[in-house]
């Protein structure tokens, strides 16, 4: 698809797209579950995306016990989720503050903020509010953020008096520390006293990091500001006691028969302008004069941990990291019944998953999202179970140019704040992958990517926001930042081979523009790809060009910083090649959680003090200073509340993954070519490029079996899995048992699809008949089912197909003209058709 074909296709379908916008789906915005992430549109429209049920508002006037003295009499702070939460974010919208100044590095903590810490206790003399000693607050060597400090021995309040002691009397200075009480009991506290009982600083003790937080894990959140009204948003990063043992939020608690979690406090401390009569912002939230008006909701944990009866034997599940969301969300709902399963994930290469159901009867139920390429008699059944997709993550805040003219007031308003809508085209996501941007390479000598030199640039740029390429397809606003930063310059990625990276190298080779690329043709500016990843075995220092699409993301550039620290001890530095200035994460789910943290992954600095000598890990930044991008999923970004990219769909528009998007890139699904019962976006049929507001990445899961070898032990949990999935499991939400946001509910067609594989495990086939009945499914989005006839957790007995055929057909979506081309529902007398006609499968060639 060539450039100027985009923006013609974008210009015209505009009247289209306005259209669409409004009346129904309109209606369905507002739902509280109706969006996965927050993208698009303004960041406070952003924000009435990710409410749940459980959102609360809290105000200074109702939590301030000193209210009188309150220093912002109208805060207003709404938590989007207080309920059934796990290790997640929040997303946290707040106004009434007054127009903030950013920290001043070394000297102050800036004017007008809200500093945010997880606490785990209540304090005793003030029942409903938190202890101040049972919050992760502090961090190193950060003006207004520690736990201790100095006051004038007069400053010091009376409420602070117990922790605290004249530390020189002649110059009337006193030191105070807010111990750090863990839920374990242990207590960190630099304030000891000697034989004489007299109190002292242990200077031993570091209070800000510690063995329960250090700046690399705590969740504690310094500064967020707001903008000239006062108003601001932020997301805040939820931990349980996985994380953080010394909160133990989560840590199951059982009453009679009934496991709750722990519950913790979120805290909100407003900073003004000055504090403990200094002339600024310099100390402790903590300290009285500034935690007194504190406010803070109760947050509400789901149990941490398999709830399942002792001694329940473990079920094995493996394969697609895209399941793994709904897998914990249904799994406490598995565990009940006389059947009921504990089933542990493995997630891995999908295909490997399937090579070993061929054969052995006990393989761990696989998940997949394409077939398995070596099946060519098709021993494997499909059963859809879930709809999610791969997104790409950003966390980038604006950084206006010293330099830029004539720019619009409100984009100067906006500066530090975060953008909350970019778009990516499948050149620019080859770009992200290629490290061909500049910055995405270590310190070495560049002439190979066209630098030679600040007078001598090139055709690279440093990173995607200095790209011509993206700014033609940006909001103008991009073209007044000048953001430098690695995180920006590539995609964190994970390690190992996926059905997840197959998709995305699919969708880049679906455009002709990124073929291009690939094959080293410079964009309409002249850029270029990193000659190591080319297609082109002219262009490839390798001699052999470069194959895709791969199951993995490749760091094949083999570019290296030598060891300089034989010539210059001092100041030399290690040797670094591509993965170790831009590593690996683990999964795509750690990719989401950094772009939470505005943690790039990048190399830190040289310890050469160390033993043996370290490159330093670097931690995450402060709102305002982000700049991260990673390839995800739509569960774990929605987890940790990251914008995702729109991304350009096969019909000329830029979409975010949402229910809707998702929903609509199902209905445009197509069989695949090696099997019938898998169905695949494919970008280049009809359905795909008729499908105007459907996200291309959008990937269905299917649970694979084969019955014909399938241990007979197996076949009742694996069939209560699937039955359940599809049935209780659809339903979205917060609660155990539901179906978490970054998943879209499956089509009648698809849950009928599975309920047939459900009813051909369950009656335990030794082999495979030549005609298997099958669910063509159909484009309707599946209506809320009911409860089952049987236990989703007892033996599986008969087809089930009166969960499907016994509810009334929903109405067609308001999805526009795609209805005209794809139906969007069928009757209850067509779909028992359906339900048995003859299987049409291919055979592989």
């Amino acid at each position: 698809m060539k450039k100027q074909g985009v923006h013609r296709r974008m210009q015209a379908r505009a009247s289209v797209l306005r259209t669409l916008s409004s009346g129904a789906v309109g209606a369905l915005v507002a739902s509280a579950f109706i969006s996965l992430l927050p993208t698009g549109g303004a960041n406070a429209d952003a924000f009435s995306e990710v409410l749940t049920a459980s959102a609360k508002t809290i105000t200074s006037a109702a939590n301030d016990a000193n209210y009188a003295t309150a220093p912002f009499k109208d805060l207003s702070i709404t938590v989007s989720q207080t309920d059934n939460l796990v290790s997640q974010a929040v997303s946290i919208k707040y106004s009434g503050l007054a127009s903030s100044r950013r920290p001043t590095p070394g000297t102050d903590g800036g004017s007008n903020f809200l500093q945010v810490a997880q606490c785990w206790g209540e304090d005793p003399n003030n029942p409903g509010h938190p202890d101040r000693t049972t919050c992760q607050y502090g961090t190193v060597n950060n003006p207004a953020s520690v736990r201790d400090g100095f006051l004038s021995t007069d400053a010091v309040k009376p409420q602070d008096a117990d922790i605290s002691f004249e530390y020189n009397s002649q110059a009337k200075t006193s030191y105070v520390s807010v111990p750090f009480r863990a839920v374990t009991g242990e207590e960190v506290n630099s304030i000891k006293l000697n034989d004489s009982g007299d109190r002292f600083w242990d200077q031993s003790v570091n209070m800000n990091q510690n063995q329960f937080f250090t700046p690399l894990n705590t969740n504690f959140l310094p500064w967020t500001g707001s903008d000239e009204t006062g108003a601001g948003l932020a997301k805040f990063e939820i931990q349980t006691v996985m994380q953080s043992p010394g909160l133990g939020c989560g840590t199951p608690v059982v009453t009679g028969n009934v496991a709750v979690g722990q519950s913790c406090w979120l805290v909100f401390i407003p900073r003004a302008t000055s504090d403990n009569a200094q002339p600024y912002i310099t100390k402790s939230g903590l300290f009285w004069d500034s935690w007194q008006h504190n406010v803070a909701v109760k947050l509400d944990f789901k149990p941490v941990g398999v709830r399942c009866a002792i001694g329940s034997a473990e079920k094995q599940l493996s394969g697609s990291e895209l399941i793994g969301g709904a897998i914990a969300s249904w799994q406490p709902k598995l565990c009940e019944g006389a059947a009921g399963s504990a089933f542990v994930l493995s997630t891995g290469n999908e295909q490997d998953s399937l090579a070993s159901l061929m054969t052995n009867p006990t393989a761990p139920l696989a998940f997949t999202s394409e077939p398995y390429a070596s099946d060519v008699e098709n021993k494997l059944l499909y059963a859809p179970i879930a709809m999610s997709g791969v997104v790409v993550s950003c966390a980038i805040d604006r950084a206006l140019s010293p330099n830029a003219t004539n720019v619009p007031d409100g984009y100067k308003g906006a500066n530090f704040s975060a953008f909350s809508k970019l778009n990516l085209t499948p050149r620019l996501l080859a770009k992200l992958l290629t490290n061909s941007y500049l910055d995405s390479v270590p310190p070495v000598n560049k002439s190979y990517l066209g630098f030679n030199g600040p007078l001598d640039p090139g055709y690279n740029m440093k990173n995607i926001t200095r790209d011509p390429d993206f700014l033609s397809v940006n909001d103008h606003e991009w073209r007044y930042q000048i953001i430098n930063a690695v995180g920006i310059s590539d995609a964190m990625v994970p390690l190992g081979r996926s059905d997840l990276a197959d998709r995305v190298w699919k969708y880049i080779l679906s455009d002709q523009d990124a073929v291009d690329f690939l094959d080293g043709k410079p964009d309409p500016w002249g850029m270029r790809i990193n000659p190591w990843y080319s297609t082109n075995d002219l262009i490839n220092p390798n001699g052999l060009g470069a194959v895709y699409p791969v199951r993995e993301f490749p760091k094949s550039d083999p570019v290296e910083k030598p060891d300089t620290t034989l010539t210059n001890p001092t100041g030399g530095s290690g040797a670094a090649n591509l993965i170790t200035w831009r590593p690996y994460v683990s999964d795509f789910e750690t990719g989401a959680y950094k772009v939470l943290r505005g943690d790039a992954n990048a190399l830190g600095n040289w310890d050469g003090g160390a033993n043996p000598p370290v490159w330093k890990k670097t931690a995450g930044s402060l709102p305002g200073e982000q700049r991260v991008i990673a390839v995800s999923t739509a569960a774990a970004s929605y987890r940790y509340q990251n914008v995702t990219a729109s991304l350009l769909n096969p019909a000329g528009n830029f979409v975010t993954p949402n229910r809707n998007s998702m929903t609509e890139a199902q209905a445009a699904m197509t069989p695949a070519v090696s099997n019938q019962n898998v169905r695949i976006f494919d970008f280049a049929s009809v359905s795909a490029q008729s499908a105007l507001g459907a996200y291309p990445l959008t990937m269905p899961i299917y649970a694979a079996i084969n019955p014909s070898v399938l241990d007979s032990s197996l076949r009742a949990p694996y069939a209560n899995l699937i039955k359940f999935a599809v049935t209780q499991g659809q339903n979205p939400g917060t609660d155990l048992g539901q179906l978490p946001l970054g998943y879209s509910p499956l089509s009648e067609g698809n849950v009928g699809q599975a309920l047939q594989v459900v009813s051909l495990v369950a009656q335990g086939l030794t082999t495979i008949p030549t005609t298997i009945p099958t669910v063509v499914p159909s484009s309707s989005p599946s209506v809320t089912p009911p409860e089952p006839s049987l236990s989703p957790t007892s033996d599986i007995s008969g087809d089930g197909t009166q969960l499907v055929l016994g509810q009334p057909t929903p109405k067609d979506p308001p999805l526009g003209p795609l209805a005209a081309s794809v139906p969007f529902g069928f009757a209850a007398g067509s779909l028992l058709s359906l339900l048995y006609a003859r299987l049409n499968r291919k055979k592989t060639k």
